[in-house]
């Protein structure tokens, strides 16, 4: 391991050796002063789940095509109580993808996004949960959820306009920072974060609705997981990992486990001014379901061993997602713990999760 290269893991938590590998040849790019691999870390066509800090020279590629992908969290204004399964999971059966309800552009710009209000694919989700355990009460006030109301976790990025500002770059090469092409690529580097947090808003919103209620939601935590941020005289570049420096963090796990809410602790620049997204990939899709054929069916894939369901007509993508195919939420947590680096606030439990 080079001296500009950290990894913040246990023994619990075990980490890939080509993940590790692309830590340290991303660590050797000019500009690079620090490489920090969080918990989470795993292969990609770049590391996942690391921060970088570089001086002088940003590294777009290195973000990749999901500009401002992240995780909002919203108090969806339904009481427990109102919540009635088998209806919610008939409602949200109906709608193959959230495309096939119309969204109505709400703000005054004319939106990026082409396919706004949807979540897109892959490991993006909506998950409605319900407070499991709360730890800190202090904390939980400082979140702002009703304890007895339902959260909803939206997981998704800038669609296909994050891919459209990606396509337009060379892949592999740094811009300098008073570059031309570095203003050019964070112009719409940053509007592609702008309609991400939007979309998601927006998704809440329009699920709520589509479920028969009239609430709104309100946005709890909102955190990016794959962009650059200008800190100081330094560049932090994030894929797979959130700021610690913008209060409570969403910590989810696989669809079969708990979400935490976490407290940023400790030395921020102990871990690059981040810390780890969610639980992070063990397994390529493309191994999923050749692991876990003989374990589910088409019917039992749809209930995870908490009692949640999840809708889904994708059956591929389902064993591709499955919770198996995720490190352990617990081994991640504790890393964190173990270092310093949060305290636990708060669990939520999943009682439905939608992809589509």
């Amino acid at each position: 391991m080079n001296e500009k290269v950290s990894i913040i893991s246990s023994e619990k938590n075990w980490l890939e050796s080509i993940a590790v590998s692309q830590l340290q040849a991303v660590s050797k790019l000019p500009g690079v002063l620090r490489a920090v691999g969080l918990p989470d870390l795993h292969a990609g066509k770049s590391p996942v789940g690391m921060a970088l800090i570089t001086e002088d020279v940003l590294y777009p590629h290195l973000i990749g095509n999901d500009i401002g992908c992240g995780m909002g969290l919203f108090d969806t204004g339904i009481d427990f109580g109102k919540y009635n399964e088998k209806r919610w999971v008939s409602r949200l059966n109906h709608i193959r993808e959230l495309g096939d309800i119309e969204t109505m552009n709400p703000y005054n710009e004319p939106s990026p996004i082409s396919d706004l209000g949807t979540i897109g694919g892959g490991n993006h989700f909506a998950e409605f949960q319900r407070v499991e355990e709360v730890f800190d009460p202090a904390g939980f006030a400082e979140l702002g959820l009703s304890e007895n109301h339902i959260a909803l976790l939206v997981h998704s990025g800038s669609r296909g306009y994050g891919q459209e500002v990606f396509r337009s770059i060379h892949y592999a090469i740094g811009f300098e920072e008073n570059s031309p092409e570095a203003a050019d690529y964070l112009l719409r580097h940053n509007l592609a974060l702008l309609w991400a947090r939007r979309n998601r808003t927006l998704v809440a919103g329009k699920l709520i609705t589509w479920l028969g209620y009239d609430s709104l939601p309100l946005p709890l935590i909102d955190l990016f997981h794959n962009y650059l941020e200008k800190r100081g005289g330094v560049w932090v570049h994030r894929k797979g990992a959130v700021s610690s420096e913008e209060g409570l963090i969403v910590l989810p796990g696989s669809r079969g486990s708990l979400t935490y809410i976490v407290k940023p602790a400790g030395e921020p620049e102990k871990s690059a001014f981040s810390l780890s997204h969610g639980a992070g990939r063990k397994w390529a899709r493309s191994l999923c379901k050749s692991r876990i054929k003989g374990k589910y069916d088409r019917d039992s894939i749809r209930q995870t061993k908490l009692k949640s369901k999840v809708v889904c007509h994708d059956t591929e993508l389902l064993f591709q997602e499955a919770p198996e195919a995720y490190k352990n939420i617990e081994h991640i947590l504790a890393s964190l713990l173990e270092h310093g680096l949060v305290t636990i606030i708060a669990s939520l439990r999943p009682i439905i999760t939608y992809k589509g």
